[in-house]
C-alpha cells in the first residue's frame, strides 16, 4: 500500500514536472477518424454510444454502469460531444481555449441508495461551466479546465496529459490527470450535516482535496468513418474524500467502452 501510494504521488509530481483526462475518453475520435483536412467552416456529426462501469465510493452503493448515447457536432465555432459542450475562443499557435458547459453525470446519491445513505438528503448530479485550455505539443497534450456548479457553488481544477503513439492497427494514449476540488463541492457530494447525523454516521465537513487518475486508451478505427475505443483507469481518491463517514472505497477502476460513426 505504502509503495502504491509513493508509485501516486512520483506520478503527480511527474505531471507537474512536465508543465507544471484528458476529454472525454472517446473524444480522440475525431482526429483519428479524419483523414483529410476540413475546411475552416465546414461542419461535422456523427453518432454512437458509450457504455461505461465505475466504482462509487459510498458505502453499500454497487457499481454504476452508464449507457450514453453519443452525439457529435463540430463546426467553426463550437465542439459538441458526449455530455460536453465546447465554445471555441481560439488557438495561438500549440495552444487553444474553449468556453465550457457539461453535465456530471454520475455525481451525487439518493438516501434508498443504501442502508448507509437512509436519511440523507439528494444529492443532485451537476451541470457545470467554465474555461480550459489545450497545449498540445510534440511530446504530450496538455490540459487544463476550471469548472464551477450552482448547485453545489463549487469547483474543480484538472490538470491532465496525454501522449498517443500507434502500435500496431491501434492508437494507444496514455494519460494521467490530477483534479482538485475545493471544500463546497467536497461538502456537498460527501458531507454529513448536523440534521442527517446518526450514531452510527458522523457529522462531516468537507475539505478540499484532489484526486489521482491514470489509465490507458485504446483507439482502433474499424473504417475511415468507424472506431471503437476502449479506455481503462484507476482513481485515487483524495483525503477529504476517504475521510467521510459515507465513504468505503478509496479507489475507483474504471472501463469505458464506445463506438462512433462519423459522417
Amino acid at each position: 500500500m505504502h509503495h502504491f501510494k509513493f508509485t501516486c504521488r512520483l506520478a503527480l509530481a511527474a505531471l507537474i514536472g512536465t508543465t507544471l483526462s484528458a476529454a472525454a475518453s472517446i473524444s480522440y475520435a475525431d482526429t483519428i477518424l479524419t483523414e483529410e483536412p476540413q475546411a475552416a467552416d465546414a461542419s461535422q456529426w456523427g453518432l454512437g454510444i458509450g457504455l461505461g462501469s465505475e466504482s462509487r465510493p459510498y458505502r453499500g452503493v454497487s457499481n454504476h454502469v452508464t449507457v450514453l448515447p453519443l452525439v457529435l457536432y463540430e463546426n467553426r465555432w463550437i465542439h459538441f460531444f458526449g455530455n460536453t459542450l465546447d465554445v471555441k475562443l481560439g488557438s495561438v499557435d500549440q495552444f487553444s481555449f474553449v468556453l465550457r458547459a457539461k453535465y456530471a453525470l454520475n455525481d451525487g446519491y439518493k438516501g434508498s441508495d443504501s442502508e448507509a445513505l437512509r436519511g440523507m438528503d439528494e444529492r443532485k448530479g451537476s451541470a457545470w461551466g467554465g474555461v480550459a485550455g489545450t497545449w498540445d505539443n510534440p511530446y504530450a497534450k496538455v490540459s487544463l479546465e476550471w469548472l464551477t456548479a450552482g448547485s453545489t457553488k463549487g469547483n474543480t481544477v484538472k490538470l491532465g496529459v496525454e501522449h498517443g503513439f500507434a502500435m500496431g492497427g491501434f492508437q494507444l494514449t496514455p494519460h494521467l490527470s490530477t483534479t482538485w476540488m475545493d471544500s463546497k463541492y467536497v461538502d456537498y457530494y460527501y458531507g454529513v450535516k448536523t440534521s442527517e447525523a446518526t450514531a452510527e454516521r458522523a457529522a462531516y465537513t468537507g475539505k478540499s482535496t484532489a484526486n489521482i487518475e491514470f489509465g490507458v486508451r485504446a483507439d482502433y478505427p474499424l473504417t475511415r468513418n468507424q472506431i471503437i475505443t476502449l479506455d481503462v483507469g484507476e482513481l485515487q481518491r483524495g483525503n477529504g474524500i476517504k475521510d467521510s463517514p459515507l465513504v468505503d472505497k478509496s479507489s475507483a477502476a474504471s472501463v469505458r467502452v464506445g463506438y462512433l460513426y462519423k459522417f
